[in-house]
């Protein structure tokens, strides 16, 4: 699978959890999925998030869902 294809996949995985209104689930699988191939691996977004969820962002479905179609 190419860095492309891993993250489309990691990016549809998520956003079903932000369809069903789970943030937290959302956002702890994109940083899992992410860790899965070599290209995404560290990928500044995990980071990026994080810092935005400690500072109470990223807690609607629209700031999750603009958060991982963005992440490239």
């Amino acid at each position: 699978m190419t860095r492309e294809e891993h993250l489309a996949w990691c990016k549809q995985r998520a956003l079903e959890y932000v369809d069903a209104d789970d943030m937290v689930n959302a956002f702890g699988l994109i940083v899992s999925d992410l860790g899965k191939h070599e290209g995404t691996q560290g990928h500044p977004a995990i980071q990026l998030g994080m810092m935005q969820m400690m500072i109470g962002g990223l807690r609607t479905s629209q700031e999750m869902r603009q958060f991982i179609e963005g992440i490239n």
